[in-house]
């Protein structure tokens, strides 16, 4: 019986609802695994209708496809065994329209042109944006235990291997040499450095080794960074993936000494392991380093994948010459290169003409296209329209949204001309308060920076100029304004951003009271006030664009409170 164990792995950027793509991308990344003379290949969770494939899982037909996918992927299998993630109805008869219940989230092992084993997930995560009590059932036995030339490997899916007690947890417990666990786990700050402590306790726990694969790419408003890793039965990491890039590896595994097999398993190969010369560990991939590289990197895989997934190929970006649509466009320019990001400037009567020069000088330092287009004229036809409604009132919030909304207007107009997905460039600290405009700076089909709060986005602009200035100095420096009125500031109607951004990460990430957050140190009316901005907005937030998902609770699928809400804290 062999001490090494030949896994590969394979981090791939897949779609959901794209059967016959994903399918490609599967069957590619096994014919590798057999050149790689690997013993196991590990494919991510839902690899075959990719993930989250949502309500796709209640229709009868999707599912069916999905198991087509997998009956030819058996089929096409050869020496190498795989374990790739799918949807598994719990019933052997062909399924037809009708809502359907009772799939599993599982993982197919194939080997030499057969369906040997499916493990059925036992933990099914129903929080923060996961949902999968609403389409899964739950795995009855964790088992999982398969025999590979003798050799006793554990298989589990995602989740499972979170929980100390969890099913490879009992799997190594009954014998298991090795633990293998196929993810679609999504990104947020610090999850990495979380998901490595916790698979290196898990290995420790355990005495075995872990090898765990993820998929990458932007899905919606998730993104996953891959950052798959093999860690060896002591909990010391042997390999690691790249983030954010699609990858495939292979890493002969040592494996613990025997122990005795107590649980159930079944054999997937009998055959023995054949000679073969030993692997050098190959170098992982570096980390990326610092913190704001990794979110910048998270928010380009985010912006290019919904691009380029959902059928577009340009963007375009209205740049007022401010920090946030600077960054949001140099996001779009490292996703989509210059030539597929188009910048437009809209001033106004209140626009500085420091803010049109920023504008065009950001777009020359990002090489995009830049298109001018002054709309006072178009502000007075609206104003003179409204002059009979408007009469006996003062300049105010109406007349300031007014030109906002012009301006979404004109970048939609474009959009619909042209194809160019409006890139919209509100911020997290913004959305939080509604200092955005319905139908106007909020119009768009995706927010880059949608759960970027405001200090960040100071950070990642900085980070991007670290090779030299592509992000005019002007625009990181000035104060931030609106520019809707003369001599306007963001401070006139928030707090400092270095006020405001504790007080909103506080609130609307950790849920914390308003007495927590003032025993913390805050001034109680600034908390109350914000406090209030953030609660009566929530209408906003429900019609805004989606954005990239690069915190623990982002507005959305993470944080879901009613519109019509009369508790206050």
């Amino acid at each position: 019986m062999s001490d090494i164990l030949r896994v590969a792995g394979a981090q791939l950027d897949l779609v959901v609802g794209d059967l016959a793509g994903n399918e490609r991308r599967i069957a590619d990344a096994m014919a590798w695994a057999e050149t790689q003379q690997a013993d196991v290949l590990l494919l991510p969770e839902l690899a075959v209708t990719g993930y989250p494939p949502e309500d796709l899982l209640l229709r009868g037909e999707f599912i069916n496809r999905n198991i087509e996918v997998i009956k030819r992927l058996a089929a096409s299998s050869g020496t190498t065994v795989t374990v790739v993630g799918f949807a598994d109805p719990a019933t052997d008869d062909g399924l037809d329209d009708a809502i359907v219940r009772d799939v599993a989230n599982a993982a197919a092992i194939l080997c030499d042109g057969d369906l040997k084993g499916v493990y059925h997930k036992v933990l099914l995560p129903n929080y923060a944006v996961f949902d999968e009590d609403r389409y899964f059932i739950r795995g009855d036995d964790p088992g999982g235990i398969w025999m590979v030339s003798g050799i006793p490997i554990g298989v589990s899916v995602c989740e499972d291997i979170w929980v100390a007690e969890g099913p490879p947890t009992r799997q190594a417990e009954a014998g298991a040499r090795i633990l293998l666990n196929i993810n679609a786990s999504p990104y947020h700050m610090d999850k990495a450095e979380e998901r490595f402590a916790m698979l290196s306790e898990r290995a420790r726990q355990t005495g075995v080794p872990v090898v765990y694969v993820n998929l990458v790419g932007g899905q919606d408003e998730l993104v996953f960074e891959g950052d798959s890793m093999v860690i060896d039965h002591e909990g010391t990491l042997l390999y690691r993936a790249g983030e954010f890039v699609e990858e495939r590896f292979v890493v002969d595994v040592p494996l613990p000494p025997e122990r005795p097999l107590t649980g159930t398993s079944s054999v997937v190969r009998d055959a023995p392991t054949p000679e073969r010369a030993p692997l050098p560990v190959p170098p992982s991939v570096p980390r990326l380093e610092p913190e704001e590289a990794e979110v910048y990197a998270a928010l380009v895989t985010g912006l290019r994948d919904y691009v380029r997934k959902n059928g577009f190929r340009k963007v375009v970006v209205s740049l007022s010459g401010g920090i946030d649509s600077a960054v949001a466009a140099a996001i779009a320019v490292d996703a989509l290169g210059a030539e597929n990001v188009r910048g437009v400037g809209q001033p106004t009567r209140f626009s500085s003409k420091g803010s049109v020069t920023d504008a065009r000088d950001l777009a020359k330092n990002l090489g995009i296209r830049f298109d001018l287009i002054p709309i006072d004229g178009i502000l007075d036809e609206f104003l003179g329209s409204l002059e009979g409604v408007f009469e006996g009132t003062s300049f105010g919030v109406a007349e300031e949204n007014l030109q906002a909304r012009i301006r979404g207007a004109i970048v939609m107009a474009i959009s619909n001309k042209h194809g160019e997905m409006v890139v919209a460039a509100g911020n997290k600290s913004e959305m939080a308060v509604g200092y955005a405009t319905l139908y106007g700076d909020m119009a768009g089909g995706f927010a880059v920076l949608k759960d970027v709060f405001k200090l960040l986005i100071y950070r990642l602009a900085e980070w991007r100029n670290r090779d030299g200035e592509v992000i005019p100095r002007t625009i990181i420096d000035k104060a931030p304004s609106a520019e809707l009125r003369p001599d306007q500031k963001d401070t006139d109607s928030l707090p400092p951003y270095d006020v405001l951004d504790p007080i909103l990460e506080r609130y609307v990430e950790r849920d914390e009271s308003i007495d927590q957050i003032v025993d913390d140190g805050f001034d109680p009316e600034v908390v109350a006030r914000v406090a209030r901005m953030v609660d009566r907005n929530e209408y906003k937030r429900r019609q805004a664009a989606p954005g990239v998902r690069i915190t623990r609770k982002a507005f959305g699928k993470d944080r879901r409170l009613p519109i019509t809400n009369c508790f206050r804290c």
